[in-house]
């Protein structure tokens, strides 16, 4: 009698044969093959393939071994080098799935991923369907759940999906890069500079995209909030710990999203996550310019983001306006879709904004001098028990350094007080209809960070040592080619924001278009909460038509431009918060992770109680047992801190991430060098 077919205790048969029990997704089907442990992964599915007998494309499914949330992707590995046994239950499963993203204008897309590769390429991926440049600031984001609310049911789903059928993603389809819809050196425009809107050529950029089957400009177009009732009820972080909380969500982009329980059909976010934003053009970037500016409004919306009433108010007017001018854009382009571009002349168009924008305002002078302020400006060291206020001094700005003097004349001896601002933390506080303009200034020393505030006179004397101070805190000097720049920024900035103050009668009730409650945050509806809703809608209406007297010459992408910028000049801009517990402290604290340092903030202020740069770190490293991050520096003690409410990794990801991103040139090729983000944010890699 043969042995051939007798099972053994272990499952294994005499022969050296066992049984791997399959599942076939597509099939719901259970499948068992004998199999030996020299047999490969190619040939398990070509022999799984052959039993089925069904006549279907197969080329896209693979093995996904569920209890140890693997993808089998190397076939040419046996199932002994995987370490599969008879007690294994593997998925045979297609790779590309449907998943539900939310986009930041908080629309949602369907749209088919592969759940097999890594995060950081899935992104690309997808952002190649958009059309969206620069996909390594992008990352995807679990909903943050609101802990008031009650869980949904599955049936009930957030909003109607525009799904986008198609060859979104191709298995091997080479460099995200390769698309003609992505940015080249020599590319022609393919969006209408002066509104953003694509040119009729565009199809051609999007390639085999399924966006090209439709309308392109889908993406490129802000749609208005409709209600106040959508606002009311989106997830409003109440707290620095609500948005430390939010940071929880962020998928590990050096995993798959099976690996991390990403289910079909799943909702995630599409956000941008690391805010700096490389080489932002409004001719090649109309649909990313739009979701940035979507990020903004939403961020400053839900009051994800503090900004003051006058800074409301010029948001609110440039919301107003661009909502305007899409309304008509969209019009105007549908009576207009056959213009065509040639080629060459838009080249030399774009040639051509390109020398006037280097043209430079004034006449350079020496390049060898370094450029330096003096003026008298009003010094403030708040302590503890001190009733003292603002004292006059002759300050001058030299290099990085601010000295104060008691008196002009006094200016050439030794200095009263000496700052050199070397990363400190610089922060505005403004009021325009109170002529208020002080610079708070976090300068770090040994045991923390001291504290001084600079009060200014004027708007143009604010923006001058504003500019300096931000440029001076990054090691920079006013010699840099961008001080000017920063200091017209600064300039436009307030002058978008100058208010009367508040009308105290209103003769008539405003009959306008303007829809105030879709407009402001809910903060600045309820601080009328004793008046009448009409009188606080019209008394709204009117600031904010005030407001849009200062932006209604402003094309539809440079409203979009200014309002993203605004967004980015906020205080509170681009740190992205967590709660860590910091070696030697006995209490919860945030950590704060912005571009180009890491800040030490109070939980219950957000105040900045250390600071420290990237550019003075030596390396970063994390203890994976014990989930400690520690940094050390070039002429620092080390610091170390675990992170009590996500996961260490988002954290060591977000520094490794903004490190990378540091590493990008205008002169350098288009394509990214995914190996380097991994080693950079893996941490084991």
């Amino acid at each position: 009698m043969a042995l051939d077919g007798i099972r053994m205790p272990d499952g294994c048969y005499a022969d050296g044969t066992w049984e791997l029990k399959m599942y076939v997704t597509d099939l719901h089907r259970d499948v068992s093959l004998r199999v030996t442990g020299e047999i490969h992964i190619g040939g398990v599915m070509l022999r799984l393939v052959e039993k089925l007998d069904v006549k279907k494309d197969w080329s896209d499914h693979v093995l996904w071994w569920e209890k140890k949330k693997t993808w089998l992707l190397k076939t040419h590995w046996t199932l002994d080098k995987y370490g599969i046994q008879a007690d294994a239950r593997l998925l045979f499963t297609p790779q590309h799935k449907l998943l539900r993203l939310q986009l930041p204008n908080m629309k949602h897309m369907k749209v088919k991923v592969n759940f097999s590769d890594r995060v950081f390429k899935a992104v690309s991926d997808i952002c190649k369907t958009f059309n969206i440049r620069h996909p390594e600031e992008l990352s995807l984001l679990r909903k943050p759940r609101d802990p008031k609310k009650k869980k949904k049911k599955p049936e009930e789903c957030e909003d109607e999906a525009l799904e986008l059928e198609g060859p979104l993603i191709t298995p091997g389809s080479g460099s995200i890069y390769s698309s003609p819809g992505l940015y080249s050196k020599t590319m022609t425009p393919t969006y209408d500079s002066r509104d953003g809107s694509p040119l009729s050529p565009t199809s051609a950029w999007f390639g085999d995209s399924p966006l090209s089957e439709g309308n392109p400009s889908i993406l490129a177009v802000s749609q208005p909030i409709t209600s106040p009732e959508v606002l009311a009820k989106l997830y409003k972080p109440q707290s620095l710990l609500d948005k430390a909380k939010i940071n929880q969500g962020w998928l590990d982009s050096s995993r798959s999203l099976m690996e991390q329980d990403i289910k079909e059909n799943e909702v995630l976010l599409l956000r941008f996550k690391y805010h700096s934003f490389f080489d932002l053009n409004p001719k090649y970037d109309a649909i990313r310019v739009n979701q940035l500016y979507e990020q903004a409004k939403w961020a400053i919306l839900l009051e994800e983001i503090e900004c003051t009433e006058e800074e409301m108010m010029m948001f609110a007017a440039l919301q107003y306006h661009i909502n305007k001018l899409s309304i008509m854009s969209s019009d105007n382009h549908m009576n207009n879709s056959d213009k065509e571009v040639d080629e060459v002349d838009a080249a030399l168009s774009d040639l051509e904004i390109t020398l006037e924008g280097g043209k430079t305002s004034s006449i350079l002078g020496d390049i060898t001098s370094i450029p330096e302020l003096a003026d008298y400006i009003k010094v403030f060291k708040p302590k503890k028990l001190t009733l003292k206020g603002y004292k006059q001094y002759w300050c001058t700005f030299k290099d990085i350094t601010i000295s104060c003097y008691k008196s002009k004349e006094e200016a050439h001896g030794t200095p009263a007080h000496q700052m050199n601002l070397r990363g400190c933390e610089v922060t505005p506080d403004v009021n325009i209809s109170g002529q208020k303009f002080n610079i708070k200034l976090l300068i770090p020393v040994a045991d923390g960070m001291n504290e001084i505030w600079l009060r200014c006179d004027t708007e143009k004397q604010y923006a001058s040592w504003m500019a300096a101070c931000r440029l001076a805190s990054k090691g920079k000097t006013m010699a840099d080619s961008s001080y000017n720049l920063e200091v017209q920024n600064i300039l436009s900035f307030l002058k978008m924001q100058h208010l009367n103050p508040d009308p105290q009668i209103i003769a008539e009730p405003i009959n306008t278009d303007v829809n105030p409650e879709c407009l402001v945050s809910p903060r600045y509806l309820k601080k009328y909460k004793n008046k009448q809703p009409s009188y606080i809608r019209d008394l709204i209406t009117a600031r904010i038509l005030e407001a849009h007297q200062n932006v209604a010459q402003m094309s539809l992408i440079e409203a979009k431009m200014r309002f993203i910028q605004a967004w980015q000049s906020l205080p509170e801009f681009g740190i992205t918060h967590f709660l860590a517990r910091f070696q030697g402290g006995k209490r919860e604290e945030l950590i704060g992770i912005t571009y180009n340092r890491l800040i030490r903030m109070d939980a219950s202020t957000g105040d900045a109680i250390k600071t420290w740069r990237f550019s003075n770190m030596k390396q970063w490293n994390v203890n994976w047992e014990i989930k400690m991050v520690t940094v050390e520096f070039a002429d620092e003690p080390s610091l170390s801190f675990i992170c009590t409410e996500v996961d260490c990794k988002v954290v060591h990801e977000f520094i490794g991430g903004y490190i990378f991103l540091s590493t990008r040139a205008k002169d350098q090729n288009e394509s990214l060098d995914e190996e380097m983000f991994y080693k950079l944010t893996s941490g084991w890699i």
